[in-house]
C-alpha cells in the first residue's frame, strides 16, 4: 500500500482489539416464529402455565394510556386497571445456559401493554420464576384474561409465537466497552480518509430477542444496581420481535449475589 494511502479501518472490533475476543458470552437467541404456542411449550406471546390459585395481574396506574387505533387522534387516558398481557415463557430445557433459581424449571414475563411516560419504559413489566410440576401438580389457570380494545397499544403486543433457541456467541456493544479499551484504542478508531474524526467498525453485538449475553444497547448503557450496591447481570433482552415505539429494546436484569434474586429493567430506541 502506498505511504500517502489512507489505512483502511479494521471490519469489526474483533481484528481491531484482541481483547475485545474475551469479552465473548454465550447467548441463547429465541428466534420467535408467528405460531399456535400452548402452555407447556416456550414462547413469545403464548399462554402461560400460570397457577391457578394465583389471581392474574393488573396495572392499576392512573396514568397509562394509548392512542387507540389512530395514532393521529389525542391521547387517550385508559380509566381503571386492566389486565397484563403474556410476553415471554421460557423452560429450562429450551435455553440450557441459563442458570434457573434452585427449584425452579420455568421463566415468565407479562407487561401492562398500555403506554407509561413516567417510568422507565413504555411498558410496565413483572417477572416470575416458578415450578412447571408444581403448577401442573396443583392445577394451572384454566383462562387468562385478554385485554379488550382501548387496553393496549399496539406496539407493545407480541404476535403468539414459538421459539426456536440457538445459542451464539454475544458480545458486547461498544457502550459497554471497559474504559480502558476506549482511551487505549480510541485513536484506532480514526481515519485519516474521513477528516472528521473516529470512525467506528461494527461490533458483533447481537440485536436479537435472547436469553444472557450482552444488552443489545443503542443508547449509552445503563446497567441496574440491586439495593445491596451489586451491579446485576443481563437476564435477557425483548426487542425487534415487538415494535415498542420506534424499534425499542426492553433489557431485564437480575443480582445472583442476593436473596430472592432482586431483578430491574431498562429500555433505549433503536
Amino acid at each position: 500500500m502506498p505511504a500517502d494511502s489512507p489505512e483502511l479501518p479494521a471490519k469489526d472490533l474483533r481484528t481491531l482489539i484482541p481483547e475485545y475476543a474475551g469479552l465473548a458470552r454465550t447467548a441463547t437467541l429465541l428466534n420467535p416464529e408467528p405460531g399456535d404456542p400452548g402452555v407447556r411449550e416456550s414462547s413469545l406471546g403464548g399462554e402461560l402455565l400460570w397457577p391457578a390459585d394465583e389471581p392474574w395481574p393488573y396495572c392499576a396506574q392512573e396514568d397509562h394510556w394509548t392512542f387507540g387505533s389512530d395514532p393521529r387522534n389525542r391521547t387517550e387516558i385508559v380509566p381503571g386497571a386492566v389486565p397484563m398481557v403474556p410476553i415471554l415463557q421460557v423452560y429450562a430445557r429450551d435455553v440450557p445456559e441459563l442458570e434457573f433459581p434452585p427449584g425452579k424449571d420455568l421463566l415468565q414475563l407479562v407487561w401492562c401493554a398500555l403506554v407509561h411516560e413516567q417510568d422507565q419504559g413504555p411498558v410496565v413489566p413483572r417477572l416470575y420464576w416458578r415450578n412447571a410440576a408444581e403448577i401442573m401438580a396443583a392445577g394451572p389457570l384454566s383462562e387468562i384474561p385478554g385485554v379488550r380494545e382501548g387496553e393496549y397499544d399496539e406496539d407493545n403486543m407480541p404476535e403468539p409465537s414459538t421459539l426456536s433457541p440457538k445459542m451464539a456467541e454475544d458480545y458486547p456493544s461498544r457502550h459497554d466497552l471497559p474504559q480502558d479499551m476506549w482511551e487505549t484504542w480510541e485513536t484506532r478508531f480514526r481515519s485519516s480518509a474521513s477528516g472528521t474524526g473516529a470512525v467506528w467498525p461494527p461490533d458483533s453485538n447481537v440485536i436479537a430477542t435472547k436469553v444472557g449475553g450482552w444488552p443489545a444497547w443503542t443508547q449509552p448503557s445503563d446497567w441496574p444496581e440491586c439495593e445491596s450496591g451489586h451491579r446485576m447481570e443481563h437476564l435477557l433482552t425483548i426487542t425487534g420481535d415487538i415494535q415498542l415505539g420506534d424499534c425499542g429494546g426492553v433489557y431485564f436484569f437480575h443480582c445472583r449475589r442476593c436473596p430472592g434474586l432482586p431483578w430491574d429493567w431498562r429500555f433505549d430506541c433503536h
